[in-house]
């Protein structure tokens, strides 16, 4: 017998691939394959160029967005106009935590740090979905408590005054939730990610690379080569 073709929603290009966009994002990808359909089928397809802007702070939150593929950093800016980044996303990433509060605004802005592929699934939909079926309410409590415990560790990296140990921890993460074997972040994004000066990172990330810990593979990657030695150094933190 011959056997059967999944098929991909109409109303998605990118998903004609053989791979639904839901699939990749922990919110959706235990959901059944018909309701997965059904979210593709009503969602918006974009496509941003590098540089672009997404959003800014202050502006409505209504819709969830996933990234197909790309990479987007997460940021604030002080009054002196000095860029805070919170955090930085990837393939398989998706922006929904304020979705559901009244009149909702983004408490960050966001820019894309190279061409970024968008699903956009509005908010309506969404709760519909949740409306129909309540059992996803356990689902998003539980990733809503891993989002916390991952800002509260953060705040533990940002609380190390050390610079030598705050960048081991920061690699260490970023090692973990990169795409693709290289972390690719600029130096200036790393400084800004963990609040400390450009040549400070960079004199680390020297030292790190004549340890053997790390490898600087051309402009703006990394490639950690010895967790287990930027380990030490982290959790020697008092």
């Amino acid at each position: 017998m011959k056997k059967e073709e999944k098929r991909m929603p109409a109303g998605c290009s990118h998903c004609k691939n053989g791979i639904w966009c839901t699939k990749t994002v922990p919110l959706f990808g235990s959901l059944p394959e018909d309701v997965q359909e059904s979210l593709i089928e009503h969602s918006i397809q974009t496509t941003k160029a590098k540089g672009s802007p997404l959003f800014r702070v202050g502006e409505k939150v209504d819709s969830v967005l996933i990234i197909r593929t790309g990479k987007i950093k997460l940021c604030k800016y002080d009054a002196d106009g000095n860029e805070y980044i919170l955090d930085i996303i990837h393939d398989g990433d998706a922006i929904w935590e304020n979705l559901f509060l009244e009149n909702a605004v983004f408490p960050y802005s966001a820019v894309c740090l190279s061409k970024v592929d968008l699903c956009e699934i509005r908010k309506s939909e969404f709760i519909q979905l949740l409306a129909d079926r309540p059992g996803i309410a356990m689902n998003l409590i539980s990733l809503l408590s891993l989002r916390l415990k991952d800002s509260n560790e953060k705040a533990l990296l940002l609380s190390i005054r050390d610079p030598k140990m705050r960048l081991a921890g920061f690699l260490l993460d970023r090692d973990i939730r990169c795409v693709g074997p290289e972390i690719e972040l600029k130096l200036d994004d790393i400084a800004a990610s963990i609040g400390l000066r450009p040549e400070t990172v960079s004199r680390n990330l020297s030292r790190f690379e004549k340890e053997h810990l790390i490898k600087r593979i051309g402009q703006g990657k990394i490639l950690v080569t010895d967790r287990g030695g930027l380990k030490k150094i982290y959790e020697v933190r008092p």
